[in-house]
């Protein structure tokens, strides 16, 4: 059997793959030859001065053989099998279609967005020259939302499902093999959309099909029970099953829904702005006062405080990132982060939202589900107001915003549409800004000079979370009323983030099975 060993490193020693194997040997007590080991974990220790590279190490015997320990995915031909329409592209779409070839079910992909290649072009058009194209942009299309990001893979959700799984099938459609061992590992933006086509090829050569372009109006519902879908030029698109894995900024889904009198309700979300610092600070500041040096990656952060009963907290920190426009609405400005494969930016951005609970809502109905929605609206459209026109994003000095300063000039900002000084704690909610400002000033405690007119406040962050859910049943994961409708991912109010929503798209596609029965066999046969 392997031996498994546990070594701490410089950065430089554990970036220099013999420098590893020295330390190994000496650990050990014995050479161990270079094809005799493998890294199964690696993460950054940082709490003191002498920065440390944690690793866990796999190593085997001479008479061992390396075999890889991984799921086996065993997808089936299903050119003439039963169809299950996946509404959604996005992680949730594209996991529930993988595993939906796992369990012999045709997946018919229904995407309001362009494929990937497309989708590129109207990004940078949006970033260039501000274009916003409403059904192809950082949210719709190929991919969804979690295409153009940094592509986290990493998650606080470990219950519902094996996120391994998630990471296995990046690696299985051209992920570097480090994500199987990084303690926060990230694809980049600029790797993502390969691997998204990659899994698009493998849908397809499998009999799953893809119509882009294509948004639906309607849920085909017989009795209480969903046949199909209905799409923007009233063509129907029938299946055994249909997964809704739409993403939270479908906002027109929910007011189908509601239409359609399929029950929703409002939950509690997260809004707040994106602040962005110059890297080589962040750096400094969790290097213990030392520029980052070889070995280390662009350092980042996670932050959390409460404030007057309401958490305030970092949310997706792309350290060596940019921030993004992410607005689907015109008349609206909505920012977000993402982050290249080598995180090699000068600046580092995170979203600082506070939570937003049901009673908070100033328009909340017992009959309003999309209560919360308006809410992340009338803020988006204020941004918009205050900014310097277009998707161009309203923006003020940290310090100046905690201080409830104007601030007359502003640094240079990531951001490609370009930044306008606004004195955003003018015009913030009140149940923001307090939170905000009280936030920051604690987090400077946490992190000495985080609070500094060198950083800058761009608002605002409003897609952190859905504000509404869609209700199912928590054994079959069916519509509460609709039985044959799976809604799943970030849009139905389950999940979260690119590993989350993909898991949940595996247990949809799981449920469709039983629905559908067929065997749900779970594929996790080890080849170790």
């Amino acid at each position: 059997m392997p031996e498994e060993v546990f070594l701490s490193l410089s950065p430089q020693e554990a970036a220099n793959p013999e420098a590893t194997r020295r330390a190994l040997a000496r650990k050990m007590g014995r050479q161990i030859a270079a094809d005799r080991f493998v890294i199964v974990r690696r993460s950054v220790d940082a709490r003191k001065r002498a920065v440390q590279v944690h690793l866990g190490v796999r190593v085997y015997a001479d008479d061992e053989t390396l075999l890889p320990d991984r799921p086996v995915f065993d997808y089936r031909d299903v050119h003439t099998a039963a169809p299950v329409i996946v509404v959604g592209a996005g992680p949730a779409g594209l996991f529930a279609a993988l595993r939906l070839l796992e369990l012999g079910l045709k997946p018919v992909v229904i995407e309001r967005g362009k494929p990937v290649k497309g989708r590129r072009r109207d990004v940078a058009a949006l970033n260039r020259r501000g274009l916003l194209n409403p059904e192809s942009n950082y949210a719709f299309g190929e991919g969804g939302a979690g295409t153009f990001s940094d592509g986290k893979l990493y998650t606080r959700s470990r219950k519902r499902g094996d996120h391994r799984r998630v990471l296995h099938r990046f690696h299985q459609h051209g992920a570097d093999g480090r994500i199987l061992c990084d303690a926060h590992p990230h694809l980049g933006s600029n790797r993502l959309p390969e691997m998204v086509s990659a899994m698009r090829t493998t849908i397809e050569g499998h009999g799953g099909e893809f119509h882009f372009q294509q948004k639906i109006v309607g849920v085909s519902v017989s009795g209480s029970r969903a046949t199909g879908v209905i799409l923007e030029d009233r063509r129907r698109v029938e299946g055994r099953a249909v997964i809704l894995a739409t993403g939270h900024s479908a906002r027109d889904i929910y007011e189908m829904l509601m239409a359609q009198r399929v029950c929703l309700e409002a939950k509690p979300f997260a809004m707040g702005v994106r602040v962005e610092h110059p890297q080589g600070l962040i750096d400094r500041i969790q290097y213990h006062g030392r520029a980052r040096g070889d070995g280390l990656p662009a350092a980042e952060y996670s932050l959390v405080q409460q404030v007057d009963g309401r958490g305030v907290y970092s949310f997706c920190m792309c350290p060596g990132g940019f921030i993004v426009p992410a607005a689907t609405d015109d008349r609206a400005v909505v920012v977000n982060g993402m982050s290249f494969s080598q995180r090699n930016s000068p600046y580092a951005n995170a979203g600082i939202v506070v939570e937003i609970r049901l009673a908070d809502l100033p328009r909340l109905r017992a009959a309003d589900p999309l209560a919360g929605l308006n809410y992340q609206r009338d803020l988006e459209q204020a941004a918009y107001r205050h900014g310097g026109g277009g998707v161009i994003a309203p923006a003020q000095r940290l310090a100046d915003f905690v201080n409830d300063h104007p601030s007359s000039s502003l640094p240079a900002c990531s951001y490609p549409p370009g930044v306008a000084a606004s004195p955003l704690h003018q015009w913030l909610p009140d149940s923001l800004l307090g939170r905000l400002q009280a936030a920051f000033t604690a987090f400077d405690r946490k992190m000495k000079a985080f609070l500094t007119n060198e950083a800058l406040v761009v608002g605002v962050e409003s897609r952190t979370s859905s504000p509404v859910r869609i209700p199912r049943d928590p054994q079959t994961l069916q519509h509460i009323s609709v039985q044959g409708l799976f809604p799943c991912g970030e849009g139905a109010g389950y999940a979260g983030g690119i590993v989350s929503c993909a898991v949940d798209g595996e247990r949809a596609a799981e449920a469709v099975g039983r629905y559908a029965g067929r065997a749900t066999k779970r594929c996790y046969a080890s080849l170790a």
